[in-house]
């Protein structure tokens, strides 16, 4: 209501595009935005305005920059996240600018508020320079108690995270990596719980070796996964190819036990569990070959790698990245509550004992309710957030980032 207060329909929409006949209800909701921001003060009167504003306010800017750490509590800096994008990688959509991903940006916005509690602006940067990014959001970073990266295109996004961590005392999270991981190994916790196995017990598979991709086999290496080979365009990622890039050149580092080569096909063969996060399709011949009781995480939207019609023929559980199917491994379990956590207890950063310990929690939610349709809560389950946010703090004092 107030978003079509501030920007009515005209006569001058006519032939825009947008909502016109046949209504289309996406249109109509985005219209003017998702957001706004709201006072949690009243400005009444006179007296009410000499608070909130001047002359009142000059008394706690004072405070604040003779003791710097009461901004904490005089503002709402501990509360909120800044959403970062440049538009590169937006969903299914690609590289579609700043300007485009806005609508995007604040749906991240609104489910940080709905689902954690936590306040969060969009910010889409018109830059594409890793060091541009980095330099930009350092010098924003004052106003903001952490930085959510969002729908940034690999590889730069590993750089990105990385160098302003470096740079800022403020948690740095991309999303598109850790809350990917998270939630994926919480669920994969809870199915191989349900067939009578450990992690270590697992030999995984991982189709893609973008963000998610390299982000799911760290989580699961730290987990303690018995071994996990990463596959991209060109096969298995291995260290006897030359072809990689330096994050690649990682990533083979810490995977593959086995020694796997070859295509992603070969590397099912006899394979407890398949990942995706590439896009691809992969032959149901293919995945005829897996061992017994498998289990299948096709997580690419809108279309799996492997359809569950075809994956339920020879996989224990499967689970996919869509929410008209069981299983959806969706991130929205795990960011508000990570960032919830780690602003509750102020922590500098977000650390891997932080991720481990939020997908413990998330998976511990169903623990009880275990069947091959539920490995996982809903988004809409009221006892996740809570739960993460009191393992990523409880997490965050242990491993010495929490700072009250």
């Amino acid at each position: 209501m107030a978003a079509e207060i501030v920007n009515p329909r005209s006569e001058s929409d006519a032939g825009r595009p947008g909502p016109s006949e046949p209504f289309d209800p996406a249109f109509a909701l985005h219209r003017g935005g998702k957001m706004a921001v709201t006072a949690t003060v009243p400005v009444r009167d006179r007296d009410d305005l000499s608070l909130a504003y001047t002359p009142g306010v000059a008394k706690v800017c004072s405070a604040i920059a003779e003791q710097p750490e009461l901004v904490h509590e005089y503002t709402w800096k501990s509360q909120v996240v800044a959403v970062v994008t440049d538009g590169s990688a937006v969903l299914g959509l690609g590289d579609i600018g700043p300007e485009a991903s806005l609508p995007v940006m604040e749906g991240k916005a609104i489910l940080f508020k709905q689902f954690g509690g936590v306040d969060a602006v969009p910010l889409a940067l018109d830059c594409r320079g890793v060091d541009e990014i980095v330099e930009t959001v350092a010098r924003l970073a004052p106003s903001f108690g952490g930085v959510n990266l969002e729908d940034i295109s690999a590889p730069r996004c590993f750089e990105i995270e990385r160098k302003l961590q470096e740079r800022v005392d403020i948690p740095v999270f991309h999303d598109d990596q850790h809350g990917t991981a998270v939630v994926t190994l919480a669920a994969l916790r809870n199915a191989a719980r349900l067939t009578g196995r450990t992690l270590g017990e697992l030999r995984a598979v991982i189709s893609g070796a973008g963000a998610a991709g390299v982000a799911i086999a760290r989580i699961l290496v730290e987990a303690g996964i018995g071994d996990v080979a990463v596959c991209d365009r060109k096969g298995v990622v291995s260290a006897d190819r030359e072809d990689l890039t330096e994050v690649k050149r990682e990533l083979a580092g810490f995977t593959n036990k086995a020694g796997k080569s070859g295509t992603l096909e070969s590397a099912l063969d006899g394979a407890d569990v398949f990942i995706g996060v590439s896009g691809g399709t992969v032959r149901e011949e293919a995945v005829a070959t897996m061992a017994k009781n498998a289990l299948i995480f096709a997580m690419a939207n809108p279309n799996p790698e492997i359809h569950p019609d075809v994956a339920h023929k020879y996989a224990a559980v499967v689970a996919t990245g869509r929410s008209d199917f069981p299983n959806q491994i969706n991130n929205v379990l795990a960011f508000p509550g990570i960032f919830a956590g780690a602003l509750q207890v102020r922590a500098s950063r977000i650390t891997e004992g932080m991720k481990l310990a939020a997908a413990e929690a998330l998976a511990a939610v169903v623990a009880d309710e275990l069947s091959a349709d539920c490995v996982i809560p809903s988004p809409f389950d009221e006892r996740v957030a809570p739960a993460v946010t009191a393992a990523v703090a409880a997490a965050a004092r242990a491993d010495g980032v929490a700072r009250r």
